[in-house]
């Protein structure tokens, strides 16, 4: 005869369950929860091998932070799916060495940042599908690629837009839902590694995690095919260049906390990571490019951010 009675096990899920419900309630939301655990228990860690040195070390802070501000390390939105990774506060050195091969001036001088928030960010670009789900429309060159391929032909415009929308289908604030910075998007990326690449300095094994000029000379790939980094991040280099918050400016000698680039700018934002027409030089994890708000190319799209319910 089968017991009415909730089993001891049950019973934990339920209240682990009811805590992350709470844990990212917004009082203006539907009675619903803006994002699902997508494991409480069994979380997945992407295999070290291969890795550069340091990338250890920010999977053991990323675990930490999860344990210590009893958050998933991974999680999913509700009704869009986009699935994000906790990425713990930290410090790190930005920018590139000045005998890194394929360096640029604009990637100096290094200087320390500290991160002081931890955030969401997610494990993979924003895809043609996602946007289809979310704007109506799939703006992307590379459609034939597929649904799960990158959306690109996005402006900086498009993707405020975007995201926008994004919060009210999620029932959050606006703002919730965000662009990296470009301090966090380097950050992201290096996972603890101070390479060329979060796999070490030489671009010999570049096509294992990126999809760049060497292997996709003709359009974009979908976004789950390549290594991720040690965060779990996936085409952190190549596949689209990745438009940040930041207006495009110098960097500054002294140490930063939480940088938001320049006030104000003219004509150009951030983007970060190289895309597919990029040579292995420009899928470094120090590289930066620019664009102006309305430009739209078919290797230029968009990561998403998502504060923590800790951290508003």
């Amino acid at each position: 005869m089968k017991s009415n009675r909730l089993s001891f096990g049950s019973l934990v899920v339920c209240v682990i369950l009811l805590l992350v419900h709470m844990a990212f309630a917004d009082p203006n939301a539907p009675s619903v929860p803006s994002l699902l655990p997508d494991d409480l228990v069994n979380v997945q860690y992407p295999s070290l091998e291969g890795l550069a040195p340091g990338s250890q070390e920010a999977q053991d802070r990323q675990r930490q932070a999860a344990q210590q501000l009893g958050l998933p390390v991974e999680v999913r939105t509700r009704v869009t799916g986009i699935v994000l990774r906790l990425i713990p506060a930290g410090t790190f050195m930005m920018g590139s060495p000045s005998n890194e091969s394929g360096r640029r001036d604009d990637e100096g001088p290094q200087h320390q940042v500290t991160l002081t928030k931890p955030f969401y960010c997610g494990q993979f670009e924003v895809t043609q599908g996602q946007w289809q789900q979310v704007m109506g429309s799939n703006p992307s060159y590379s459609t034939d690629a597929g649904p799960d391929a990158p959306v690109e032909q996005v402006s900086w415009d498009d993707c405020q837009a975007f995201l926008n929308k994004l919060c009210e289908m999620e029932g959050v604030s606006e703002g919730t839902y965000r662009l990296l910075t470009e301090a966090e998007w380097e950050y992201a990326c290096r996972a603890g590694t101070m390479t060329a690449y979060c796999f070490g300095d030489s671009a010999v094994v570049l096509g294992d995690y990126a999809w760049y000029y060497g292997n996709s000379p003709n359009g974009t790939h979908p976004v789950d095919q390549k290594k991720p980094n040690a965060f779990g991040l996936h085409d952190m280099h190549g596949n689209v260049w990745e438009w940040c918050v930041d207006w495009s400016g110098e960097y500054l000698s002294e140490p930063q906390i939480d940088p938001l680039g320049p006030p104000s700018g003219v004509l150009h934002r951030v983007v970060r990571g190289g895309g597919w027409v990029s040579d292995a030089g420009g899928c470094r994890s120090a590289d930066r490019g620019k664009g102006s708000l309305d430009d739209r190319d078919s290797d230029l799209g968009l990561r998403l951010a998502r504060i923590t319910p800790s951290y508003p």
